[in-house]
């Protein structure tokens, strides 16, 4: 999880472009947050090949946080790749990862036949003309929100260290993104800044309590969601 908190404030500082700057030749956003993934499935492969089961769970779970923020791309370009990718060979290695005893070497070609596919999806991206940029919009706001998503099951499993990184990082990089948020509802914006400081405050306790704080983070989850929906339509609608 660290890793994919890490990858993902890289990718949030990259710079906003606009569709003529996209055009223009320059790596658009949508390629180089697609490319920010792909090392994730390498570490994948490369973990089964050593037959570390663990590795590659780690690997995977990074390549899920990112994939959260990210698969608005390929969904919007090609349905067939993105369910070949999310329900077909993310769905077999997120199961034999998670059995009681992984079988390394059955994975490996699964693993290895996703890394292949997902170089073909991002060779098909490059090719196509740029989306309208409002889906970069959306990519932004669900990259960072894949930070906040990682807290309440921290939570739940008792661990309020590991609950206090993602939301640190969905905090340092809410500058980045919370205009695109304000712009569109002062209530949201608001809301969602009230409570950030209301959760910060609560981890910030020796021992805090983790029921209402899992209440605090999905009320503004729920109104993040909100903005995250009405871009994507924003996103479709401007086709």
């Amino acid at each position: 999880m660290k890793i994919a908190s890490l990858v993902i404030l890289g990718m949030l500082a990259v710079p906003f472009y606009g569709y003529a700057g996209q055009a223009a030749g320059a790596a658009r956003f949508e390629v180089t947050s697609l490319k920010t993934l792909r090392p994730t499935l390498v570490n994948t492969v490369a973990a089964l090949q050593k037959k570390d089961a663990a590795g590659a769970k780690a690997a995977m779970d990074a390549y899920d946080s990112i994939w959260n923020g990210v698969e608005v791309y390929i969904l919007t370009r090609s349905m067939e790749a993105y369910n070949d990718l999310e329900h077909n060979y993310q769905a077999k290695l997120t199961e034999g990862l998670n059995a009681a005893t992984p079988d390394t070497a059955a994975l490996l070609p699964e693993a290895q036949a996703m890394l292949k596919k997902y170089d073909e999806t991002i060779a098909m991206v490059e090719k196509a003309a740029p989306l309208n940029r409002l889906y970069d919009d959306v990519a932004r706001l669900r990259l960072e929100r894949a930070h906040l998503r990682e807290v309440t099951p921290a939570l739940k499993a008792g661990n309020i260290a590991k609950a206090k990184k993602p939301f640190e990082a969905f905090n340092d990089n809410w500058d980045n993104i919370e205009d695109l948020v304000k712009v569109r509802s002062i209530s949201a914006y608001t809301g969602i800044e009230k409570g950030m400081i209301s959760i910060e405050n609560a981890l910030a306790k020796p021992k805090p309590e983790v029921d209402p704080l899992i209440t605090q983070v999905a009320d503004v989850m729920m109104q993040y969601n909100t903005i995250v929906a009405q871009v994507t339509k924003e996103a479709k609608d401007a086709k």
